[in-house]
């Protein structure tokens, strides 16, 4: 994995404006500010190196009770090889126990390139694949394996990495599962995330608990109030609030993205780290070995957000379902395919797709 950081400070450069030695005894500003920046780079070093360290002791002890315990050939290890992961976001919790998956976003990772390319798709989409229905959700897909794998069937998860799989024409190496809780928990042990509230969004339900009432405008939000955000669809209060559609949703699904980035790439976080790997540890289902746990932490640790590519594929909105823009499907597709490659693009943020109908 190549690297842009350096052990040592720019050094100063002399001005060449004069030949005259400063007095014998006076001390240089300039090199006491270097020397200042010093000592803040070394703290940086050791912070990160402590931080590091201690996620990969917290995995190495067993303290991280996440993975199994298959071993990894050397050859798979993701620090020599790109992976690509199935990262599920259902709505399961106490009080509403089912498993439709909100988030549904593959990702593939480049240890050599340290970054990664995110597609997202529309909960409502209608799958357009042989051997599955048309008429069902993308996202009731989950629940639907859940039910036959309790009555003897695969497990839900390998039938959705493979069908996700096939749509995206991608091996998927690994799916991870993750619940409502354990994104709350992942965001208040960070701190909260900012963002910027575009509209005011409102909405309740007593049934299971849902009670979103967020302003406009730039704002820290907690774990709750950072669900709210990402879950929001329609409004039911009085006044109504502007309602969001899929596209919208899966924007801001990017912007927390980015923002708790951040928030693990600051210090604070860093100092957080066993708070998050608690969070994930509890909310969590993933099939990845402990040992590629490691791996991933190694490879990944320092990734920046401007590495990391997310695709939100949009559609038409025909009720009740989106139906896939095919030109930004198959962009996603290479996508996926140039980052398991080595090369990793950019695209630029926004689409030219009309979201103006609500799903």
């Amino acid at each position: 994995m190549s690297s842009n950081h350096t052990s040592l400070p720019p050094r100063a450069r002399s001005g060449g404006q004069s030949k005259k030695k400063p007095p014998q005894k006076k001390k240089s500003g300039v090199k006491s500010f270097f020397k200042f920046i010093l000592i803040l780079l070394l703290i940086a070093i050791i912070g990160i190196a402590v931080y590091v360290g201690s996620l990969y002791f917290k995995a190495e002890s067993g303290v991280l009770d996440t993975g199994n315990n298959t071993p990894v050939p050397p050859e798979k290890a993701a620090t020599v090889k790109p992976i690509t992961m199935l990262l599920l976001g259902t709505d399961y919790r106490p009080q509403h126990q089912t498993y439709l998956t909100d988030v549904m976003m593959v990702v593939s990772m480049n240890p050599e390139t340290n970054s990664a390319t995110l597609v997202s798709l529309p909960r409502d989409t209608s799958l357009q694949l042989e051997g599955y229905r048309s008429d069902r959700k993308l996202n009731s897909f989950y629940t639907t394996f859940k039910t036959l794998e309790k009555k003897g069937g695969a497990p839900a998860e390998d039938e959705m990495k493979t069908m996700l799989g096939k749509y995206l024409d991608v091996d998927i190496d690994y799916v991870t599962v993750l619940d409502f809780q354990g994104f709350r928990d992942v965001v208040d042990a960070l701190g909260g995330v900012d963002v910027n509230v575009k509209y005011n969004m409102c909405y309740r339900d007593s049934h299971d608990g849902t009670d979103i009432n967020l302003t406009s405008g730039p704002q820290e939000l907690d774990g709750k109030k950072a669900l709210d955000y990402v879950r929001y669809r329609k409004s039911n209060c009085s006044p109504k609030t502007k309602e969001s559609n899929d596209f919208d949703r899966n924007a801001r699904q990017s912007e927390v993205l980015h923002s708790l980035i951040d928030q693990m790439k600051s210090f604070g976080g860093a100092a957080k780290a066993f708070k998050v790997l608690d969070a994930v540890d509890d909310n969590m289902k993933t099939d990845l070995e402990k040992d590629q746990v490691k791996n991933m932490i190694k490879a990944y640790y320092d990734i920046n957000k401007e590495n990391v590519n997310f695709m939100p594929v949009t559609g038409e909105w025909r009720s009740p379902f989106v139906y896939i823009n095919d030109s930004e499907l198959q962009k996603a597709k290479q996508a996926l395919k140039d980052e398991l490659a080595g090369n990793h693009k950019s695209e630029p943020e926004g689409t030219t797709t009309d979201t103006s109908s609500q799903p």
